[in-house]
């Protein structure tokens, strides 16, 4: 693996005797240095996935640089991903961090710039290119594809989904994606929930989306070496709900229903709630503060964690664990559920909120409840802490059966690029001097 830090370069000229070969190229924001949501955690499974597909050396990521400094940088994170992609010979291009804050639309055009840059000198060296650019904050780089490249995008979620009051950011995504279709690119869609939305909100058209399900690796599968110690009041039996602390979450919405489960005298597990951020912050955000806030005026057994550790999903390999709940009101696929099945832990209990719906079915694989649903969620709650053993283990088989069946996500990022760049997984000396 050979890291470079992006600077501006000539163009390259013919050179005879020069062999030009073709690459895939990955543009990233989150995943290479860590992670701060799930979007981090899918990143890094899909660069996995890819490094395993392909012949050696044909891959290239590109990735805004992140100091050991930052919050969002995991030493031993970045380490683990580092060590993967020099086994597949890759080439690791870190570009500046945009000045601006990548959800905002100047920040996304910056990082934008500055990946599509990095992007178009390696496709001027190579024969064929194939573009993918994972998440919304990198939409934008239609304008770098050039006639021997492909673009596939893959947008994990949207703005209209998590602020559909930011309509400038809103109209941005949508002119982002219509210049890459009027291109010819490919738009992944993660759920058939976000294959309806892209379609009905932000006018894609159905034959330049492809399918790209979500799901987990063979490493996600595995249970983990260590894990962080339980906090004392959990180590009797607990429940635990997981992600970025965002009101979309709807973290509000569990404790209000554990609430209404004490009031009716069903005494539930001491909750884990990691409501986190990876960001620096000297003291809790003004949405964890009212998580805890609500904690202590509604008297529930409960420990709140603010800050984002990967290996808090540990956990989930935990026998105490009595229930994972996911009371998302927003979730446009949902990977903790999977990691859940995964884990053999359960039962599960979601909303039915987006891709949510796919995984999480009443009464076969978990219990759900309607989004922002206190009194549902109770009631969902309430039906997986009661559920007899035999009928639990059942639940977890069938969770295990749907990560196996429908959520390898090797074997579906394998299927789309077979489809749509099949010259990418072909090996070099086959593969050097096609043609588009």
């Amino acid at each position: 693996m050979r890291i470079d830090h992006a600077t501006p370069s000539p163009p390259l000229t013919a050179v005879p005797g020069v062999v030009r070969r073709p690459r895939v190229i990955v543009a990233l924001h989150e995943g290479f240095f860590g992670a701060a949501s799930g979007t981090g955690f899918s990143n890094r499974a899909f660069l996995t996935a890819l490094a395993r597909l392909l012949p050696p050396g044909r891959l290239s990521v590109v990735t805004p640089h992140v100091p050991e400094a930052a919050g969002a940088h995991d030493r031993r994170w970045a380490g683990e991903v580092q060590h993967m992609l020099r086994q597949a010979e890759a080439d690791v291009i870190t570009i500046p961090e945009a000045q601006a804050a990548a959800d905002s639309i100047h920040g996304s055009v910056q990082l934008c710039d500055l990946a599509g840059e990095a992007a178009a000198r390696i496709a001027d060296r190579a024969s064929r290119c194939l573009l993918i650019g994972l998440d919304i904050p990198l939409l934008g780089l239609a304008p770098y594809t050039s006639p021997t490249t492909d673009l596939l995008l893959i947008p994990r979620s949207t703005t209209a989904l998590t602020r559909p009051k930011d309509l400038p950011r809103v109209h941005w995504e949508r002119d982002a994606l219509r210049a890459a279709t009027v291109r010819g690119g490919r738009i992944g869609a993660i759920s058939s929930h976000m294959r309806g939305h892209l379609v009905v909100r932000y006018a894609v058209p159905r034959e330049n989306i492809v399918s790209v399900p979500n799901g987990l690796i063979q490493e996600e599968m595995a249970r983990p070496a260590s894990a962080p110690p339980l906090p004392v009041r959990a180590r009797a039996g607990f429940l635990l709900a997981m992600g970025r602390a965002v009101p979309t979450k709807g973290f509000d919405d569990l404790l209000e229903a554990l609430r209404i489960l004490k009031e009716r005298g069903v005494r539930a597990p001491h909750l884990l709630l990691a409501a986190v951020t990876s960001d620096e912050h000297e003291r809790p955000t003004s949405y964890q503060e009212s998580l805890a806030t609500r904690i202590r005026a509604y008297g529930l057994d409960a420990t709140l964690i603010t800050r984002f550790s990967p290996t808090i999903r540990a956990w989930l390999h935990n026998s105490a664990l009595r229930a994972v709940v996911v009371p998302s009101r927003e979730e446009p696929f949902g990977r903790i559920p999977l990691e859940a099945f995964a884990a053999g832990a359960g039962p599960v209990v979601a909303t039915m909120a987006g891709g949510l719906a796919q995984t999480v079915v009443e009464g076969e694989t978990g219990f759900t409840a309607m989004p922002r649903d206190a009194r549902s969620l109770a009631a969902a709650l309430h039906r997986a802490l009661t559920v007899l053993p035999r009928e639990r283990d059942r639940l977890r088989s069938a969770g295990a059966a749907l990560v196996r069946s429908r959520h390898d996500y090797e074997a579906s990022i394998g299927s789309v690029v077979e489809r749509i760049a099949p010259w990418a997984l072909v090996p070099t000396s086959s593969a050097v001097g096609r043609v588009r």
